[in-house]
């Protein structure tokens, strides 16, 4: 059951596939871990990232094709679901259906178009493509300010399942793990993980596909599939059409969520650096690296600033550590974080992780 769940692409290693179910399970159960506030919205954040990423890398890791404008595509998921609900008085699931099918047609037909006009030329003048034309959008996105609400974006109502104010039960539910409050917070919380675990499941199974397969020929050599009689260009199109689908349902859940969007929400370039590097912490080509990277790098940009504030307090008294260790530097951290990653791990987690287990059946044959 579980081996045809993941399309028969395991873990191949016992400790990767462990830290899976300790991570799928602490995001399963994050609001009854972890209650309050700030927790429950770095679980959030984290499967947001994690099907953003997964999507990302049906492009990068699988199909090998560079792209700068894939935070595009998020922000119209997130911009569609924001037009449509801001737009009414009373949002409900028609309307939130309306925005997101909206939001779907616009990134089918702008991947569809930037695929076929763009993809025929060389992998860095694509990527230069893609970053001039999501530079454009966030100006777009900026300037149009009748329909996107400009630079101050769009706060919005959601459906009232959905809202932090329905309460399913006026008492809360004793667990065995606490009290817990059946809310329109811990509802949409669901929705999100549900979301994830549908997209997660669904790239798995299409890199695991014929069609997979013939991405991940073209990423290896590109000239032997063409010649092979795989028309190149097509499945290119199409991956990159799959992973702007992908990634525009992705900003859909993250505008559920916040019930606001702006351009620095989800068009930042930011987010697109915080996308690669979680794709190289994680691993290129690996759809697992997207869940392992995501929670590393989020928890990571969450409570950094945390933990350098208590390391500051305990390294009083010692000359020149308190001003390293000070919050204001959690970028330096976070970079040598990065570099370190990068250095030790440089197929990403779950590479290095496969790469152990194969040396170690290796050992135990010879």
């Amino acid at each position: 059951m579980i081996r045809r769940l993941l399309s028969n692409d395991l873990p191949r290693s016992r400790w990767l596939a462990s830290l899976l179910v300790v991570l799928f399970l602490g995001l399963a159960f994050a609001p009854f871990l972890f209650p309050g506030v700030k927790a429950l919205n770095v679980a959030a954040k984290v499967l947001i990232f994690v099907a953003l990423v997964a999507s990302f890398d049906l492009l990068l890791g699988y199909t090998g094709i560079v792209s700068f404008a894939h935070t595009m595509f998020f922000g119209i998921g997130a911009y569609g679901v924001a037009i449509s609900l801001s737009s009414t008085e009373e949002p409900g699931w028609g309307v939130l259906a309306l925005g997101v099918g909206a939001a779907l047609v616009a990134s089918l037909l702008l991947s569809l178009l930037i695929g076929l006009f763009s993809l025929r030329v060389r992998a860095i003048f694509f990527a230069m493509i893609t970053l001039a034309v999501a530079s454009a959008f966030l100006t777009l996105a900026s300037q149009l300010s009748e329909f996107t609400g400009g630079e101050d974006g769009l706060s919005f109502g959601v459906p009232e399942l959905l809202s932090p104010g329905f309460e399913l039960l006026e008492e809360p539910l004793n667990t065995p793990l606490g009290e817990v409050y059946l809310d329109g917070r811990l509802i949409s919380y669901y929705l999100l993980f549900l979301a994830t675990c549908g997209i997660f499941l669904t790239i798995l199974r299409i890199v695991n596909s014929p069609f997979g397969r013939v991405l991940q020929a073209i990423r290896e050599n590109d000239f032997r599939a063409e010649a092979l009689g795989y028309r190149t260009v097509v499945y290119r199109t199409l991956s990159n059409v799959l992973s702007a689908l992908f990634a525009t349902l992705a900003g859909c859940l993250l505008a559920l969520w916040l019930r606001y969007n702006g351009p620095d929400t989800s068009l930042s370039f930011e987010i697109m650096l915080d996308v690669l590097l979680i794709v190289v912490i994680g691993g290129m080509g690996t759809v697992y690296g997207a869940l392992i990277g995501s929670v590393v790098f989020v928890l990571a940009q969450s409570y950094l600033q945390d933990l350098l504030r208590a390391a500051g307090q305990a390294a009083e008294g010692i000359p020149l550590l308190p001003a390293l260790l000070t919050p204001d530097r959690w970028l330096l951290w976070l970079g040598l974080l990065f570099v370190l990653s990068v250095y030790y791990f440089p197929s990403g987690v779950v590479g290095k992780l496969r790469e152990r287990a194969v040396l170690a059946r290796l050992r135990r044959l010879s």
